[in-house]
């Protein structure tokens, strides 16, 4: 048996694998409601997360820098002498 014959085997029964223990679960209410349960869990930590870095990646690139907050002059702070 050749490695390209070996490695096309091996996909094959890990598909056939895959598949099986898809409807096992698929088809069981209670491994069901776990792996509904296990997926919530896993998107509801991931996706924020990646938003999250997304947004700072998005930040960095922008070429924008660190500012306390939109619309604040650093000259108009408490101590600047400035009445209005």
């Amino acid at each position: 048996m050749t490695a390209t014959t070996a490695r096309a085997v091996a996909n094959v029964v890990l598909a056939s694998a895959g598949v099986a223990a898809a409807y096992v679960v698929l088809t069981t209410p209670p491994l069901r409601r776990l792996a509904v349960r296990a997926i919530e869990v896993w998107l509801g930590a991931t996706v924020p997360i990646y938003l999250a870095s997304q947004a700072r990646q998005a930040w960095v690139e922008s070429g924008r820098g660190p500012s306390t907050r939109l619309g604040a002059r650093p000259s108009a702070g408490l101590g600047s002498g400035r009445l209005t």
